[in-house]
């Protein structure tokens, strides 16, 4: 196994993408090791992760979250936040909270919401006299709402993984996600009264009503997907679907944004996010297949249980794994390579299948907002103009809150399970 992990760290060292440092590690190790003769698995390997007709609900969910966003809705989200929040001191840091909250139900991944809020929102926070630091590591952090909140793609994958129902991760994800924001908000409000941030112009009486009216289509995308798969009126891959239609809908008739070239960018962007996400699972699923050969799925599960039997230790000890794995590898990668370890252990800890997917989600995205491969990180970075330094000390009590939501939600069972048995 060495052998395999020189190879990748190689890989990762040269710049190398993270899902071809795989396949490359993968490859070098059947070579070297001596198992030339299993090379003709690599291929069926590949093939065999993605070959899952789950897996369509993740280019249907992208091309939705794409199509909105071409429609425009990123402004009519934060205005509706404005509307709602916008009225007390600090209330650009408070919206920008509440505005990731509601985009989630569109984007399902932390990297679209960080592009798309923080464009917006951190350009108006800087003008407003906010530190571009600070501005920048809150818009970061609100992205992680987006893999908790349908329609998210980790848990998907996770579901993929699993065999758990997608419906109840679905409905799994949104008590953390109100609990992260609100603690975020709770930040945003001391952080205003210490450093004096503005108050927000009230925004004109005429203009309230439509700015409701604007928004609501939007925001009613994920209680479509939550609702649709729970009454059992279609299946998560058709739920994908109908949220297709259901964005280009809105983009082309309610909000009559949606051009011809807005459309054609929205589908190659939607082929190439996908296809990156696809390689990612071939190629870590053949990762997986090298972690068999030496059992190390095996002998992590009893290395973990020889140091104790204790179920609160095991799972601290796999939440220290995973926010390890997540500062160095992106979390669909390091998902799929943990999930035969979590298979291996989960019996034994006696958490529930959702519950844990949750708390793995959650865990992993973490490291999103973490250096030194921090990709959230980046990007805010950049549209903020501040050294990645300044945002990732400035996002080092916002981590804090973050794992505090982990913790509970790994020692909680009920924060998670709660809204998904009220439908069992």
């Amino acid at each position: 196994m060495i052998t395999y992990l020189l190879l990748f760290l190689v890989a990762l060292a040269i710049g190398m993408p993270i899902a071809l440092g795989l396949g490359i590690a993968s490859l070098g190790y059947l070579l070297i090791e001596g198992h030339s003769h299993l090379l003709v698995a690599f291929p069926q390997r590949m093939i065999a992760g993605i070959d899952s007709f789950l897996l369509l609900t993740i280019p249907f969910f992208i091309l939705a979250g794409n199509l909105m966003n071409a429609a425009n809705l990123t402004a009519q989200i934060v205005r509706c936040a404005q509307l709602l929040v916008g009225r007390v001191r600090g209330g650009l840091a408070v919206v920008n909270v509440v505005a990731s909250q509601l985009f989630s139900g569109i984007s399902g991944a932390a990297t679209s919401e960080a592009s798309a809020i923080g464009s917006l929102m951190i350009p108006a926070m800087k003008k407003d006299g906010y530190k571009p630091a600070y501005a920048a590591a809150l818009t970061a952090t609100g992205s992680l709402l987006g893999p908790l909140i349908p329609p998210s793609l980790p848990l998907i994958l996770y579901g993929v993984l699993t065999g758990t129902s997608i419906g109840d991760l679905f409905l799994a994800g949104i008590l953390p996600a109100f609990l992260l924001a609100s603690l975020l908000i709770v930040y945003a409000l001391w952080k205003a009264k210490v450093e004096d941030h503005p108050v927000p112009p009230l925004m004109p009486k005429e203009e309230r009503g439509g700015v409701v009216i604007a928004a609501i289509p939007a925001i009613l995308l994920p209680l479509i997907i939550v609702v649709g798969i729970r009454s059992g009126v279609f299946t998560p891959t058709e739920a994908a679907a109908v949220a297709c239609f259901y964005a280009l809908a809105l983009g082309l008739f309610f909000y009559r944004s949606l051009s011809l070239a807005a459309l054609r960018r929205c589908l190659f962007e939607t082929a190439t996010m996908s296809a990156g996400v696809m390689m990612v699972v071939a190629m870590a699923s053949m990762t997986a297949f090298v972690l068999g050969i030496e059992s190390i799925p095996a002998q992590v599960a009893s290395g973990i249980l020889s140091l104790t039997d204790s179920p609160l230790m095991i799972i601290l000890l796999l939440n220290v794994i995973l926010l390890i794995l997540g500062l160095f590898l992106e979390p669909l990668a390091a998902m799929i390579l943990v999930m035969p370890v979590l298979s291996a252990l989960g019996p034994t800890i006696g958490m529930d299948p959702v519950q844990l997917g949750v708390m793995v989600v959650l865990n992993l995205m973490i490291g999103m907002i973490t250096p030194p491969v921090g990709l959230v990180l980046f990007i805010v970075s950049a549209i903020a103009r501040s050294p990645l330094e300044s945002v990732s000390r400035a996002a080092l009590p916002l981590i804090g809150l973050c794992v505090i939501v982990l913790g509970l939600v790994a020692t909680v069972p009920q924060l998670s399970l709660f809204l998904p048995g009220l439908f069992h």
